[in-house]
């Protein structure tokens, strides 16, 4: 399995080796969709190449206008509905809509996607501003903006035309939005901005590179995490045993793990091979502001390590208690890849939790 790459790192790439692509993206939804604002998909000369628009007849008929796209050199804006009602017959039943925005030729935006990909490789966020002229037969213009997050949104709204605040309301929120025109008529849809904000992938640091990290990593990095493995073997913390794109630190575990910069947007989890080896991995980041920290182990372990941890002064109760410890969420896990399993499914449902508290605090 390969790390799932990021979508405009990709676009780019494919840019600048002259090969022809179109980027597609949903700019709004409404109901029940099988995507949400801002789902990407990449296509090429022989359909999909990365991402999904949700799938089904939805996707089928954005590759088929994909493909138009890239033969004619146009873009397009279109409203796609999911309100069928013949199950045998395929049509889409969600009951919603969406609004798809197909760019036919998004390498005339070379230096907004090199802005946005170098910002993404030094860890730096920003809003993917899109205008989009929409004619009355779909047909789009498109022009494309990055700010970065240094940037001054003030003076991007004035000259954008933007509504005071959009900006730094979808950069608090973290979430898409797709906003008309400054002053045109609520029924208008001719001139629209689709905000998005984009931020480099939260980071996973493993701490362990046996089987149990070797799966988590696999499957973290599918699911969107920058993954680190820490291990001070390097016959286990080697190229062939995990995917291309996860970074690979053969070192003392402890020093390995003080060395990294943990931050909000850190997510920690301990798989090393014994209990000596998980205690110094804690020690080096219990302290520390990460969005959550795992650690594998029985409850007899646990609660032994935990008395250790008060009793020396290494931690402070409250410290302690904000580690997941046994790891993982509860679902019968045995196997290795199970186990697996549930400590991915416990980093989403943290990150959903992050997600949804920072959209909260920002309203």
């Amino acid at each position: 399995m390969k790390q799932r790459k990021n979508i405009y790192l990709e676009l780019l790439r494919r840019l600048e080796d002259e090969e022809p692509i179109v980027l597609a993206t949903i700019v709004e939804a409404e109901g029940a969709t099988p995507q949400v604002p801002g789902a990407l998909a990449l296509f090429g000369e022989r359909g999909l190449l990365l991402g999904t628009l949700g799938g089904g007849i939805l996707e089928a008929d954005a590759q088929e206008r994909a493909l138009l796209c890239l033969k004619n050199r146009n873009s397009l804006c279109y409203q796609f509905e999911l309100q069928g009602d013949d199950v045998a017959a395929g049509e889409p039943i969600c009951g919603g809509f969406v609004w798809i925005l197909v760019d036919g030729s998004p390498g005339s935006q070379g230096s907004t996607w090199r802005r946005l990909a170098d910002a993404l490789l030094a860890r730096r966020s920003g809003v993917l501003v899109t205008r989009i002229d929409r004619q009355p037969d779909d047909q789009a213009r498109i022009k494309r903006l990055w700010l970065d997050e240094k940037e001054s949104d003030i003076e991007a709204e004035s000259a954008l035309g933007l509504i005071t605040g959009k900006l730094a309301q979808a950069r608090r929120q973290r979430k898409p939005m797709l906003l008309q025109e400054q002053g045109t008529p609520p029924k208008n849809r001719q001139t629209l901005y689709f905000l998005e904000p984009i931020a480099p992938l939260p980071r996973l640091l493993i701490a362990g590179a046996g089987h149990v990290g070797q799966a988590v990593a696999r499957q973290a990095a599918w699911l969107d995490f920058d993954v680190t493995v820490i291990d001070d073997r390097p016959e286990y913390a080697s190229g062939e045993r995990f995917p291309e794109g996860i970074s690979l630190v053969v070192a003392e575990i402890e020093t390995a793990v003080r060395a990294f910069l943990v931050s909000v947007d850190t997510y920690v989890v301990i798989v090393t091979r014994g209990h000596s080896h998980d205690a110094e991995a804690l020690r080096a980041c219990i302290h520390s502001s990460a969005a959550y920290i795992g650690m594998i182990g029985s409850r007899h372990k646990v609660a032994l390590m935990r008395e250790r941890f008060l009793s020396e002064g290494w931690a402070s109760a409250q410290e302690w208690d904000r580690v997941r410890t046994p790891i993982g969420l509860k679902i019968g896990s045995r196997t290795v890849e199970e186990i697996a399993v549930s400590i991915a499914a416990e980093l989403v449902q943290v990150r959903s939790e992050v997600r949804e508290k920072r959209a909260g605090e920002a309203l």
